[in-house]
């Protein structure tokens, strides 16, 4: 069976296309395709707080694609959630209004507890050692997400208005940042040691380039090198010499000060990136419905 996850974020929107296969053990997801288009709302929505007519053109014509390859791969159901750009834009429910009605698309604005929620969904405490502590990191355009899990029950969970887009245009304040340190501090000062789980494009990508292997943790001091000699290069350089796509080069350095930064705070010396995200967790929650619907007896629909 095949669903499909639709994240509208501040930095790109995302088509993901995933397989569920269902086994003895349980079931078992497989990523089939994902579509990352950078629109960059969160420029238009941090600065102005208001989303302009040309990024909203973008915007229904990425829906429309996206719409037409959800038909051609017949899933059993799908859904699109919008985060912290959308969230902040005055127009956002305008927009939303005009995609559905130009795609047939309903977009759900999401909050951050929920799209904390949803990437919890992925059901990473499974996967964790039972016996220790984790706080896992969502690094977004416009936000981050922190949960922090022990004995795999989560304590504590907030949203921050701290992100790579928010960085990079300077519009994160001292305040802001202060108490998105402090938090990190009181919150996980009783669970030591401590373990950090990463999630987002820049940290998968930054895993990538330490060509460790999968499910092998990436030491805070090997990040710190790794932003360290990203920072050295100019924008130019990082896309000319390292390869790296244009809206990638430009807020990887800020999303390693957040990952860095949290690590540093909580006293982390190692942080897994399994590569999951919201529309993993969207994936899961599709498949849940699925369940639940046809236990019923229910015809499942998007």
């Amino acid at each position: 069976m095949k669903f499909a996850a639709i994240d509208i974020g501040s930095n790109a929107v995302r088509l993901l296309f995933s397989h569920v296969y269902e086994g003895i053990n349980g079931p078992s997801f497989k990523k089939a395709d994902l579509v990352r288009i950078p629109i960059r709302l969160g420029e238009d929505a941090f600065l102005h707080k208001k989303i302009s007519e040309a990024k909203i053109e973008k915007l229904i014509l990425a829906m429309k694609a996206f719409r037409h390859l959800i038909d051609l791969n017949e899933v059993l159901g799908f859904k699109a959630c919008a985060t912290s750009a959308m969230r902040e834009a005055v127009n956002g429910q305008d927009i939303i209004d005009r995609v559905r009605k130009e795609t047939g698309i309903d977009i759900e604005i999401i909050d951050g507890k929920t799209e904390a929620e949803i990437i919890y969904a992925n059901h990473t405490a499974e996967s964790l050692d039972p016996a220790s502590d984790y706080l896992y990191i969502d690094v977004g355009g416009g936000s981050t997400e922190l949960t922090l899990f022990s004995k795999t029950k989560i304590v504590a969970s907030r949203s921050f208005n701290v992100g790579t887009i928010r960085l990079l245009n300077n519009i994160v304040s001292r305040e802001d940042w202060n108490e998105f340190k402090n938090w990190v501090r009181t919150e996980t000062q009783d669970y030591h040691p401590l373990t950090a789980i990463g999630s987002g494009g820049n940290i998968n990508k930054i895993f990538k380039m330490s060509r460790k292997k999968q499910n092998r943790p990436l030491a805070f001091s090997k990040l710190r090198e790794l932003n360290d000699y990203l920072e050295s290069f100019t924008l130019r350089q990082r896309i000319e010499d390292l390869g790296l796509n244009p809206d990638r080069a430009d807020v990887i350095v800020p999303a390693g000060k957040i990952f860095l930064t949290v690590m540093k705070a909580a006293a982390i010396e190692q942080i897994y990136v399994p590569q999951i995200g919201m529309a993993d967790g969207l994936i899961h929650l599709l498949y849940e419905n699925y369940k639940t619907e046809r236990r019923k007896g229910i015809v499942f629909h998007e």
